[in-house]
């Protein structure tokens, strides 16, 4: 025996879970024992001279001699007990050995403590053995050993334990079925074994003990059945406050927070007393109902308890959270501040708090504050919601910045905080990093592939996402409905079509069908594919229980890839057949459809539906209003929509701003650019960078180009295009080959953007140069880009390279051609004379040319004086657009230039007649420094 307990000091020590049983014991058993008080017995025997103390005893026993200083029965119970207080292996070795050599190890509380000593020190084993070890086990020990096995989480073996206890007969008492409870808690099947554990307690006549029936209210709203832990609150007689705390906690663990203040009013108008636990929950409750008025009562309540006072922060930690998510964080900091000692809880709840309320700078430095008091120091919860923080609001820095400071102060990245890095790292646009971490995860989760498959997603690589999706299967991990989510959201373009009708399969075969998220993100999936029938289908098939959401998945799925007559119609057959309510995301949606289709008379319809259901209030619905009617050319009623909004944001001002340029209107936006209540971000800069180029400011041009400086503006992108646009236009080419070489990074709209200014300065050549090295560094060309060429061709004479772009565009580059590049060739043609060939060009379009072909037919017959070939384009834009008075003027120019007098009297009279009137030229000049 005395070889087993040495050598079980060499097993690894264990922290312990659970508080368990304590046994107290007489220190000695008459008023004369020789023996030492506990402190005393304590004091020598664990001071460093306890081990030679007991290793002389060893050696010495069969000479020992009875004197006063003999370490005796009482003594060993003492260190015992201290041993189980305080675990530490080594001394329960020694004390065991101590035990043995005098004989005590048949006490049976003296073993009993044993068990729990060794199981606290992190020996089960050993506990395992003295159990063994004693022949009469009364249900103290039995229950001992359970909690030794609970403790160590060796769930299994409590179980067996339990159940050779029933098998020999062993009378188990109401303390057996506590510990129990929190065994079956721990299985699959928990609330079957609960119930079964109930019925023994129920047989044996146990139930009526309290703490079984607090146990029995737990551990039932653990298990989701709230109505048998309500019925076994209303059996309780004598309701403690153990009792009531269980029901306020049980309510609000099961997402019925109003319940759960129903209780806590109930207990406290029968006088019971109310703890830190109660409260806190009560507080919780409030939280969970966004109840901040009853929280500032709960407030006072606490405060009049006195638990602004004690070194129990729970309370206090409680307040900081029901604050913080009420949006009322300056209350919330007034209530940390205030709190004396601040335990973990504390720090993580007021970051939290920030973070949640978007005070970054606050957030990081009370992370700073923290670290510098060094008293408690952050740990996972601080860097999963800073890093959260960061997720959201794109901080690359400051996400690696946590990142290097979870390196130095953890010991290994636990699989949660590595999850939030890699989702930080692809909310930042950085899935190279993010790969790295996920491929460096040991045991990485389904959420680390969750997180994998929608970074790629979000990050428009379609083809990264779905391929893990397919390993992910190959993996044969439970998939749940996250992981549809996140892979559904990379079918965004027809060519994935078949992949996420095949994820809608499995979705069918997993069970999510009917899941309401299943649903919108299956309508938003085909929507963004283009298979409206298969969207639509979907949408009719639950219509009748159809939410908001689905709804809005539907319309403003059609209005993002540009079916907004699809969008109205959807919007018309929800209000029809639906009942569910609109909300700011679909009026967004529609106020946008009806702007890009040009329908006046339906937009005002919405309009006049946003004011009299309340929405148009929102600042959402407002900017979306403002782009509708400056898209609408309707200046003054864009302008009383921004003046109309009291909550307007910085997109309020940007979109005014841009409805403005819009409508050439650029002297007025520049004034209230003046104005402007924030600081300009990129698309305001952009915006306003398009009035300059209008009015050819170079003056107001520069002095934005210098605040887009000193913001750091001037390496984004459209930024970059914006300058050299307004520059070009401004005649200042050189300025705008400047900013393009020295731009660090090159988007599709800066190639753009150079081409057209190569294009209006006649440099045709060059800017054929520029097209050229955009398609060696892999840009791919868009509509646009080819519009500018064609432009450029046509100002600079370079027809046979115009033509040839123009026949290639579609073969070798994907770029169909529209309206805007039949009129540049058109234009290109008629520029070099050769009028016949533009003509037959038009006239075998599949299309039916439109006004802007015809006119651009026009303007080359009158530069060449060509009536004839006048005349007849004349005549079919007169069809086309007969209040259009540029073409009768056009036409009648050419009579001029041919010397028809006659004829071109006869149009003007025509055009006096109808009455129709040219808007006067004008021409701007900008006097200041240039």
């Amino acid at each position: 025996m005395i070889h087993w307990a040495v050598n079980t000091a060499l097993r690894k020590s264990w922290k312990p879970i659970l508080n368990f049983i304590s046994f107290s014991f007489p220190k000695s058993c008459n008023n004369h024992s020789p023996f030492r008080t506990e402190s005393s017995i304590i004091n020598h025997t664990l001071s460093p001279k306890f081990y030679h103390v007991s290793h002389h005893l060893f050696d010495e026993m069969p000479q020992r001699t009875q004197v006063s200083t003999t370490i005796g029965f009482f003594d060993v119970l003492n260190l015992v007990e201290y041993c189980k207080v305080r675990p530490d292996l080594q001394n329960v070795v020694n004390v065991h050995s101590l035990a043995f050599k005098i004989g005590v190890l048949d006490h049976l509380p003296t073993s009993t403590s044993l068990i729990m000593a060794y199981s606290r020190a992190g020996d089960y084993p050993s506990s395992v053995a003295v159990f063994g070890d004693i022949c009469c086990k009364d249900v103290v020990v039995w229950n001992a050993m359970i909690t030794s096995a609970v403790e160590n989480g060796m769930f299994r073996d409590a179980t067996r334990v339990f159940v050779q206890m029933l098998q020999e007969g062993i009378k188990f008492d109401s303390l057996t079925l506590v510990i129990v409870i929190s065994v079956v808690l721990r299985f699959t099947l928990r609330l079957a074994c609960l119930q079964a554990v109930h019925s023994l307690g129920v047989r044996k006549g146990l139930i009526l003990d309290c703490d079984l029936h607090n146990a029995l209210i737990s551990s039932y709203a653990k298990c989701g059945d709230l109505a048998s832990s309500e019925r076994m609150f209303l059996g309780t007689e004598m309701k403690d406050k153990i009792s009531w705390n269980c029901m306020i906690n049980g309510c609000l663990s099961n997402g019925d927070p109003d319940k759960s203040l129903w209780y806590f009013k109930k207990m406290v108008s029968c006088g019971t007393e109310v703890d830190n636990v109660g409260l806190s929950c009560a507080i919780s409750a409030s939280t969970c109902l966004l109840d901040l008025s009853y929280g500032k009562v709960l407030h006072g309540f606490a405060i009049k308890l006195g638990y602004n006072e004690t070194l129990n922060v729970s309370v206090q930690n409680s307040l900081i959270s029901l604050y913080s998510k009420c949006g009322d964080i300056d209350a919330a900091d007034t209530v940390f501040r205030g709190i004396y000692v601040k335990d973990l809880v504390s720090w993580n709840t007021m970051i939290n708090g920030f973070s949640s309320n978007g005070m970054i700078l606050e957030a990081f430095h009370l992370l700073r504050q923290m670290q510098l008091e060094g008293s408690i120091q952050p740990d996972t919860v601080t860097m999963l919601s800073l890093l959260s923080l960061c997720a959201e609001s794109m901080l690359l820095i400051e996400g690696k910045t946590l990142h290097g400071l979870v390196l130095r102060r953890f010991n290994g990245l636990s699989i949660l905080v590595i999850n939030s890095l890699m989702n930080m790292y692809a909310k930042c646009s950085q899935m190279e990093s993010a790969e790295i971490l996920f491929m460096s995860a040991q045991d990485r989760d389904l959420v680390s592939w969750n997180t994998m498959i929608s970074g790629y997603a979000q990050n428009g690589n379609s083809r990264c996402a779905q391929l893990l999706f397919k390993k992910l299967m190959h993996q044969c991990l439970e998939c749940t409905l996250s992981t549809a989510l996140a892979v559904l959201s990379s079918c965004n373009s027809p060519k994935f079509l078949q992949f996420g009708q095949s994820v809608h399969s499995w979705q069918l075969r997993l069970g999510f069908s009917n899941n309401i998220l299943s649903l919108n993100s299956l309508i938003c999936m085909y929507t963004s594919c283009g298979d409206l029938k298969a969207s639509y289908a979907l949408l009719e098939s639950v219509s009748t229980v159809a939410d908001t959401a689905c709804w809005n998945a539907m319309i403003a799925g059609c209005t993002q890839i540009a079916y907004f007559s699809e969008s109205l119609e959807a919007f018309k057959l929800m209000r029809r057949v639906s009942d569910a309510k609109h909300d700011f995301v679909t009026l967004v949606n529609v106020i946008s459809a009806c702007g890009n289709l040009n329908l006046v008379f339906q937009g005002q319809l919405v309009h006049g539906f946003a004011h009299k259901t309340l929405i148009d209030e929102d600042v959402r619905v407002m900017n979306a209003l403002i782009t509708m009617y400056g898209r609408f050319g309707d200046v003054d009623c864009a302008m009383l929509v921004f003046d109309f909004c009291s909550n307007r944001n910085l997109c309020s001002w940007n979109c005014i701003i841009s409805a403005l340029s819009q409508n050439k209107k650029a002297k007025t936006a520049l004034q209230l650019f003046q104005n402007l209540d924030f600081e300009p971000d990129e698309i305001t800069n952009s915006t306003i960078l398009s009035a300059c180029t209008q009015l050819g400011s170079i003056r107001h041009g520069k002095q934005i180009h210098g605040h887009i400086l000193r913001s750091n503006f001037h390496e984004n992108c459209f930024i970059v295009a914006a300058l050299i646009d307004m520059y070009s236009n401004c005649g200042r080419l050189d300025i705008s080959i400047h900013i393009f070489n020295s731009s660090p990074k090159k988007n599709i709209a800066s190639w753009n953007s150079m081409i057209s200014a190569y294009g209006f300065h006649s440099e045709g050549q060059n800017a054929m140069a520029i097209f050229n090295g955009m398609i060696k560094s892999g840009e791919k060309p868009t509509k646009t880009t080819f519009i500018n060429l064609l432009s450029a061709c046509a100002h600079s004479g370079f027809v046979s390279e115009g033509l040839r772009y123009y026949n290639c565009m579609s073969d070798e580059y994907g770029v169909e051609p529209v309206t805007e590049h039949h009129v540049c060739v058109v234009d290109m043609l008629g520029r070099s004379g050769r009028l016949n060939e533009a003509y037959e060009f038009i006239k075998k379009q599949v299309v039916k040319p439109d006004h802007g072909v015809w006119g651009a037919m026009l303007s080359s017959c009158n530069y060449h004086g060509d009536v004839e070939m006048g005349k007849k384009v004349g005549e079919i834009l007169f069809g086309l657009e007969p209040k259009n008075v540029g073409y009768y003027v056009s036409l009648a120019n050419t009579y001029v230039a041919a010397g028809s007098w006659s004829d071109a009297v006869r149009l003007r009279n025509f055009v006096q007649d109808v009455r129709l009137k040219k808007p006067a030229g004008y021409s701007l000049v900008d006097v200041g420094l240039h």
